[in-house]
């Protein structure tokens, strides 16, 4: 059987994903830190689709957490043919003004965590010669961040780390493709403590099952750089030929509290 390794498993993009592997007959292991979501995904996964899913309560955030994940699925034996990187957060704050200690966890789930666990499981995949990693980023690579500094910088590590691995791996069977979904229904506006979407943001709003569905068949695609919906398609080709000072005060408007 073929395993789809998922962080951020437990809500969201990432719940999501889960569905939508496990309808499509492969085994899973979901990663969060809730141990009482993770297992009431994993009875509902069993109960609609007939997939048994492994969990693993771990927090990415810290080398601990990484060791017991990758322990554990050594220890069962499973290699793991797709991975989704989806676990990460923000934090909507002025730079000088944020928690130290929040943008630090940010640092390490967003960048680090990911880091890690892709290159962990690469060896295997390139070892079969097969396998897919799907990365989530976000619109946000592609532009600076003021009001969200950190995060939007994260983002942009891991849309160019995808597109750079995508490259090296050409010809190997193995392919790597970033998510660059906008806004999208989760729980992400409450973690960052975002307040009220504006009004602009509102209207832009996507339903975290559709980006997943994209995400899902750009993935299978073989698809490098994936950014669901029209309108996030219209600001990423926009920011080729804005000028940054410009899009850097748009971007603070938006997330300005």
């Amino acid at each position: 059987m073929a395993y789809a390794l998922i962080t951020g498993a437990s809500s969201g993009l990432g719940r999501e994903f889960a569905c939508l592997f496990a309808e499509h007959g492969y085994g899973l292991v979901l990663v969060a830190r809730r141990k009482d979501r993770l297992e009431a995904l994993a009875e509902d996964l069993l109960a609609s689709y007939g997939v048994v899913a492994h969990t693993v309560a771990a927090d990415l955030a810290t080398p601990e957490g990484l060791v017991a994940l990758t322990d554990y699925t050594k220890r069962e034996g499973i290699v793991v043919d797709v991975l989704v990187n989806n676990a990460g957060f923000g934090d909507c704050a002025d730079f000088a003004k944020a928690d130290v200690g929040k943008l630090d966890r940010m640092i390490e789930l967003n960048i680090r965590a990911l880091t890690d666990l892709t290159y962990y499981y690469l060896g295997d995949m390139l070892d079969w010669h097969r396998g897919k990693i799907l990365n989530v980023a976000s619109v946000a690579a592609f532009e600076a961040g003021p009001g969200m500094a950190t995060y939007f910088a994260s983002k942009a590590y891991v849309l160019s780390l995808t597109e750079a691995l995508a490259e090296e791996l050409r010809g190997t069977g193995v392919t790597a493709t970033a998510l660059c979904p906008g806004t999208t229904k989760t729980e992400f506006w409450d973690v960052a403590e975002a307040g009220p979407l504006s009004v602009a943001r509102q209207a832009v709003i996507a339903d975290p099952a559709d980006v997943a569905a994209y995400g899902y068949a750009s993935l299978m695609a073989g698809k490098v750089v994936a950014v669901p919906g029209v309108t996030n398609k219209i600001m990423v080709t926009a920011t080729r030929f804005l000028p940054r000072p410009v899009l850097r005060r748009v971007v603070r408007k938006l997330f300005a509290k």
